[in-house]
């Protein structure tokens, strides 16, 4: 079961795999991080369901002279987790920013 509270790497890697990005290099492309810790991630969500993977046909990877990649996607729950932790973050910078205005020095002039 996904969780309340998603840390911005795991974000960073659901919004990549929203936007099309299908294996782990890909996805360290897409969102900049290192892949030791897109890997780890990437089995988090699978392990909570939010992502499924998949092997590609040896025989394509033979071909093109390279290893085999492993294809994530996004299952319902990972779309619904992203939604989530967008609505989240967008929350928590709305917050952040009344405070800061709150918060502003007010001119007595």
């Amino acid at each position: 079961m996904p969780r309340a509270r998603w840390s911005p790497t795991i974000v960073a890697v659901l919004q990549a795999l929203a936007a099309g990005s299908r294996y782990g290099f890909d996805i360290s492309d897409a969102t900049g991080l290192p892949s030791g810790t897109v890997y780890p991630a990437l089995g988090r969500l699978e392990d909570q369901g939010c992502v499924s993977s998949s092997w590609e046909d040896p025989r394509i990877a033979q071909r093109e002279k390279r290893p085999p990649r492993r294809y994530y996607e996004l299952t319902p729950a990972g779309d619904r987790a992203l939604a989530d932790a967008v609505r989240e973050y967008r929350a928590l910078e709305r917050t952040v920013r009344a405070r800061a205005r709150a918060n502003r020095p007010r001119r007595l002039i």
